[in-house]
């Protein structure tokens, strides 16, 4: 059984409106994070189908999700430790504390 491609951009797009409200609703940062991991792992779905209905016998979109998906596991692990690091200095993640490290 053969899926349509409006299947799966339904669910990309899904993703992509739920990373973006919680990136602009949510007021910790871990939450953050997640909601931007949420956004470009719809970005990388997009990429692998547009590949698979437009391009089915080569392989540019995967070999640049799997890129994204690299660069993306790298910033998350530089976003934690910036995290763990605010968290030992405030002893809070929350967004709007983030003032009290200017004084």
């Amino acid at each position: 059984m053969d899926v349509p491609m409006e299947l799966y951009l339904v669910v990309s797009t899904v993703m992509f409106f739920a990373g973006v409200y919680g990136f602009i609703a949510r007021k910790n940062m871990l939450t953050i994070l997640i909601s931007l991991e949420l956004v470009l792992n719809a970005v990388d779905i997009n990429f692998v189908i547009f590949n698979r209905f437009l391009y089915p016998q080569q392989m540019e979109g995967m070999i640049f999700t799997l890129f994204a998906i690299a660069v993306s596991a790298a910033e998350t692990a530089i976003a934690i430790a910036i995290i763990i690091n605010i968290y030992r200095n405030l002893q809070n993640i929350d967004v709007k504390k983030l003032s009290e490290l200017k004084n």
